[in-house]
């Protein structure tokens, strides 16, 4: 029964052992499983941009509304015979809709009537001045006999005193006449400017172009009436060029810095792939607009549309650029992000950070901190195969374009091998790599 035992015993011994051996050659295997992935230096051209998106929109656009309210009756014609429509092109003063003008004729007819009866009014007016200027005549001459034979047995007190007084009356009778004269004349102005009024008023009812350009947009139609109180209604929408475009690029906070006027840009669209259109800043609106706690600016970019192809209203995807290196050695980003022991690394960047931090108290010392923070965002690391090991090489660091980055330093050739990332290899039985969630026992 002991020997049995002593058996059981030995043989979970040696499947102790041999499980442990086993793993001991997993762990040495996958210590050498690793595989990095690697793109060759390369030399070439590198623009350093800002991406935006935006919004194409004609560079100077008129609102044509209606100040009086009535209905749509007829839309104009433009220079080909055809009804004002969406893309018509129109001549300024060119009729574009009629509205409904009857109650406004009517006005101007009872405005003229009204101008006439103020004139006749006038006319009047003179009749009865020259009446009195004649019953003033007669009473002078009455009052200058009085006068001569003064109150005596010829000529009684009350008489003597009643051609005074017919004098004095006829006197301020043809101031009277005057002034009713100057009262009408006034009447006729006020019923003039009254009918002047009406008859703009009518004139209001013929729609015509302000400018000479292209319809965008018609917000009306035949039979429907327009309201017109405290804002005039818009009924079309006048491009006034559209050889003459902006792009409307909404600019983050961060990089609103680095725009300035006439700076290049470059823009595609959906409704053209493939094509490039070229533009410059014009100005940089200052009414910043917060979306989400996000604040961003509004750049206005020139572009020249001369052949018609873009559309009002496009979206655009905008880059500006910031600058551009010619023939420079370039790498992924990938490539300056990778470490080999990127935990050790950043432990052992902490102290002398931590030690230039202290160097750097007072004005002086911050300054020259500030230098050596932007001198240290400068440099970096690319890490180079050679030989089935890899090996870092400081280099000076340059544009970007988000995708790759100039560099700059000792011992960099084109077509080196420089890694951008490791990935692990299948198993000499080509099964594939282990979990790197599976817990591992120990190392060789």
């Amino acid at each position: 029964m002991r020997r049995y035992v002593k058996r059981g015993v030995l043989g979970l011994i040696v499947l102790a052992v041999v499980g442990y051996l086993a793993s001991w050659l997993a762990q040495g295997n996958d210590a050498q499983s690793v595989q990095y992935r690697t793109v060759a230096l390369k030399r070439g051209d590198l623009v350093a941009t800002i991406s935006a998106t935006g919004t194409v929109e004609p560079e100077e656009v008129v609102n044509v509304g209606a100040q009086v309210a009535g209905r749509i009756l007829e839309f104009g014609q433009d220079g080909s015979g055809k009804t004002i429509d969406y893309g018509s092109i129109v001549e300024q003063g060119m009729v574009l809709a009629r509205i409904d003008s009857s109650l406004y004729a009517a006005d101007v007819a009872t405005t003229k009537a009204q101008v006439e009866q103020s004139k006749a009014a006038v006319i009047r007016a003179e009749a009865d001045l020259v009446q009195m200027q004649a019953k003033l005549f007669q009473a002078e001459r009455d009052w200058n006999r009085a006068k001569k034979l003064g109150p005596s047995e010829a000529l009684s007190q009350s008489d003597f005193d009643a051609a005074q007084s017919a004098y004095e009356v006829a006197k301020a009778n043809v101031g009277v006449a005057k002034a009713s004269i100057l009262q009408a004349q006034n009447a006729v102005s006020q019923a003039q400017a009254v009918m002047t009024k009406a008859q703009q008023n009518l004139d209001y009812c013929t729609i015509r172009s302000p400018v000479r350009g292209v319809i965008i947009d018609r917000r009306v139609n035949i039979g429907q009436t327009v309201v017109s109180s405290l804002n005039a209604p818009s009924l079309f929408l006048i491009a006034k060029d559209l050889k003459r475009l902006q792009v409307w690029v909404a600019v983050n906070e961060a990089d609103i810095g680095n725009i300035v006027p006439g700076q290049a840009v470059v823009f595609t669209v959906d409704a053209y792939p493939g094509q490039v259109f070229q533009g410059e800043v014009g100005k940089v609106r200052l009414n910043a607009a917060m979306t989400q706690n996000v604040v961003t600016y509004t750049v206005e970019v020139l572009t020249d549309n001369s052949d018609g192809r873009l559309l009002p209203y496009l979206t655009a995807n905008v880059k500006f650029m910031l600058s551009r290196r010619d023939n420079v050695l370039m790498v992924p980003n990938a490539a300056l992000r990778w470490s080999k022991e990127p935990d050790q690394a950043a432990q052992a960047d902490r102290p002398g950070r931590q030690g230039q931090d202290r160097q750097g108290s007072g004005a002086g010392g911050a300054a020259a901190q500030t230098e050596k923070d932007r001198e240290e965002e400068r440099r970096g690391t690319i890490w180079v195969l050679a030989n089935g090991s890899v090996k870092p090489i400081p280099v000076r660091v340059g544009v970007t374009d988000g995708t790759s980055t100039e560099v700059e330093g000792n011992g960099l050739k084109e077509g080196m091998q420089v890694v951008t990332g490791e990935q692990p290899r299948e198993t000499p039985g080509g099964s594939t790599p282990a979990s790197p969630f599976t817990p591992k026992l120990f190392r060789r």
